[in-house]
């Protein structure tokens, strides 16, 4: 057989794998021809191009299910004095009335090359979609998704952050959005004067235009109230289980243990996943505690132990929602095995599949994994597992999307004083 590359002294272990006969971490050469993996064995013969792994860590590329492009990169326009949601939603809306398509443009390219480099494949970028920035964000990231197919497939959630039903123009725009082409569908519940008529609204809209839905949702610590049962209902109503989720879900973090299990069995039965973002998460939950402050992070380890797809993300970078970040999901993994106070490397390696497979799973990504007949999509990591990987915030060292390599990352080199 005749390969368009291979990748030899590969280490491919851990829950994504999908190779059959091989031993856990055992080095194996990827062949590769007209962008799919064709074989996966020890020792391919092979006279063409060859990329050596050198023992490293091959992984399937990574998925971002929620991530913020047309609003990153403006902590410079923000002033954060109460680090809350709601001052973040009022400093963004007052910077993006600056916003022009180019500008949008810019600043997320640096964000997105971020995360090409941190070995993410696979995005979704939530999208606002109001009077007051019009189609600017969604016509900037659709150029942006052009541009970089070459690294990364790139898809649009259009949303609109600040209400809907409460903000006229916004439904028509939501429309026209859709029209062009986006991916999914989302809305944030929360900030609307009529929740339950934004969600059975952005179902009519998901299934007139047969969209993935994806909300941002119950993002505060209060349990005692939540939008995500009517988010279940209006899904079973649609028959749209599979193709549903919401982003941040804090409030399961403050329930008791039996209410959780309970509300992730309906999610699971449902149909509905979750995605976890613990950076924004961490930093906004708790601002009303001056002592023994909540984290905010609902366990997404413990919704998948009761059937629910479950993701990390990043949401934010460097704007008044997350002050910090540099679009790394192995990053986002590690903080969230410390924020959960995991340890153990079975944990670790769940925290990878939350950026891996499971992320996938919430996207309908077909063909993920690393598996004879799928794309080869592919990220080598400086590690030798995927425990490792997330324990030490391994870094990524070449990434190769459908085949073809999209960066490289040169390893520091110690450069001790002569004898």
């Amino acid at each position: 057989m005749s390969f368009d590359l291979v990748v030899q002294n590969a280490r491919v272990g851990g829950v994504d794998v999908a190779t059959t006969g091989m031993s856990p971490l055992g080095l194996i050469d990827i062949g590769i021809a007209d962008g799919r993996i064709v074989a996966i064995e020890p020792q391919l013969a092979h006279d063409g191009p060859i990329f050596d792994a050198g023992r490293q860590l091959v992984i399937p590329g990574l998925v971002e299910t929620h991530i913020h492009l047309d609003k990153t990169c403006i902590l410079d326009r923000c002033t954060i004095c109460e680090g809350s949601v709601q001052e973040a939603i009022r400093e963004t809306a007052r910077a993006k009335l600056a916003f022009t398509e180019q500008d949008i443009y810019d600043r997320a390219r640096r964000t997105l090359e971020k995360a090409i480099a941190g070995g993410t494949q696979y995005m979704r970028a939530h999208t606002e979609i109001d009077p007051r920035i019009g189609l600017k964000g969604y016509r900037a990231i659709s150029q942006l998704a052009r541009d970089y197919a070459w690294a990364i497939d790139l898809s649009l959630c259009v949303f609109p952050q600040e209400g809907l039903t409460n903000d006229p123009g916004s439904d028509e725009l939501l429309i026209a959005a859709c029209d062009l082409g986006a991916g999914a569908i989302g809305g944030a519940p929360y900030i609307d004067t009529d929740p339950n008529a934004q969600i059975a609204r952005i179902f009519e809209l998901a299934r007139r235009f047969d969209l993935d839905v994806d909300f941002h949702l119950d993002f505060d610590l209060d349990p005692g109230w939540t939008h995500i049962e009517e988010v279940c209902r209006q899904t079973e109503k649609y028959g749209w289980g599979g193709r549903v989720a919401a982003g941040h879900m804090t409030k399961i973090s403050a329930m008791p243990p039996e209410q959780q299990i309970t509300l992730a069995r309906r999610l699971a039965n449902a149909g509905v996943a979750v995605t976890v973002i613990p950076s924004t998460d961490l930093f906004l939950m708790g601002r009303g505690s001056d002592h023994n402050i909540p984290r905010g992070v609902t366990r997404a380890d413990r919704l998948v132990q009761h059937g629910v797809t479950a993701s990390l993300a990043t949401n934010n970078v460097m704007n008044a929602f997350t002050p910090f970040g540099d679009a790394s999901l192995i990053r986002m993994a590690n903080l969230f095995a410390n924020i959960a106070q995991l340890g153990r490397p079975t944990d670790f390696e769940t925290c990878l599949t939350l950026v891996g497979s499971s992320a996938a799973r919430l996207m309908n990504i077909a063909d993920y994994g690393i598996a004879v007949g799928h794309p080869a999509d592919l990220v080598v990591i400086a590690a030798e597992s995927g425990a490792n990987a997330v324990a030490e915030i391994a870094q990524p060292v070449a990434g190769f999307k459908r085949g073809l390599q999209t960066f490289t990352r040169a390893l520091p080199v110690l450069h001790p004083p002569g004898p």
